[in-house]
């Protein structure tokens, strides 16, 4: 019995990895001192470098420790099959490259402008990208649309990292010292923090958080939201009772992947679903 219940786990294993979503193509955007990035394309059917369709890039959560562009690999799936250019991104962390987390935001940064700087190859609208992510990924999103900091020295910085829009995961907004991960940005926290570096014109912003996360306060993400409103900026605030961090890919996978599209809907980036 106990062998017939491994072959039929091991069954099962398989078939939802041969389920899981695989990116059209993978292509090199940074080298590094630590090795080469990349950036895993999901296209939509029938794709050309003539589209111009709108695109998003997503950075997987992990602390800056850890994670894989993987993480997104569903989201990008479906946003790809709606008509959105989506791209999970490679960037360096500690338990892999041995960095801190200078080097994660200054790795989104170069993404976002090599992205909008082979627009033109991609079949993207460098006016229509968006940034995306989860937890310290969500973080990552965010930083590119409000932290000045944080460049590579020799990258060109007339090529804008910020996204026009933001679909953020339990993200990472405050890295005060009652925020998260303060111990190990303190020496640069005032700069590396989005909620401290937000301004008047920050894109209009989707949040998911799950009101029992232990990591992201549920007000953290109200303050947020009111600075972004005292702006005039747009940023909606969706709430989920008694879920906790990392809830996005779990139990409320479909619903936060449904807001995300009505959101992209109603900047008109994407037809409603429903239209014949």
């Amino acid at each position: 019995m106990n062998k017939i219940i491994a072959l039929l786990t091991t069954l099962t294993c398989c078939a939802l990895a041969e389920d899981k979503p695989k990116p059209t193509r993978v292509v090199p955007y940074k080298e590094t001192p630590q090795g080469e990035l990349h950036l895993h394309l999901f296209n939509p059917v029938q794709h050309n470098a003539q589209a111009q369709r709108p695109a998003i890039v997503f950075f997987f959560g992990g602390g800056w420790n850890s994670g894989t562009p993987s993480q997104f690999y569903p989201q990008a799936a479906h946003l790809a099959s709606r008509g959105m250019v989506a791209i999970c991104a490679e960037y360096r962390t500690k338990k892999q490259h041995g960095t801190d987390p200078r080097a994660c935001v200054m790795d989104a940064k170069s993404a976002m402008r090599w992205v909008r700087r082979n627009a033109g190859k991609l079949g993207i609208d460098p006016n229509r990208i968006a940034a995306g992510g989860g937890s310290a990924g969500g973080h990552l999103a965010a930083a590119t649309a409000t932290v000045t900091e944080f460049n590579e020295p020799d990258e060109n910085t007339s090529v804008s990292c910020v996204p026009q829009a933001l679909a953020l995961f339990n993200p990472v907004f405050d890295n005060s010292e009652k925020g998260y991960g303060h111990d190990r940005v303190k020496d640069y926290w005032q700069d590396f923090s989005p909620m401290h570096n937000l301004k008047k014109g920050a894109p209009p912003t989707i949040v998911f958080l799950g009101t029992k996360d232990d990591l992201i306060p549920v007000a953290t993400a109200q303050e947020y939201k009111k600075i972004m409103q005292a702006n005039g900026d747009r940023c909606d605030l969706h709430l989920y009772p008694d879920q906790a961090h990392g809830f996005f890919n779990k139990a409320k996978y479909n619903e936060t992947l449904n807001e995300t599209d009505k959101f992209f809907v109603s900047l008109k980036w994407l037809e409603p679903a429903n239209k014949k």
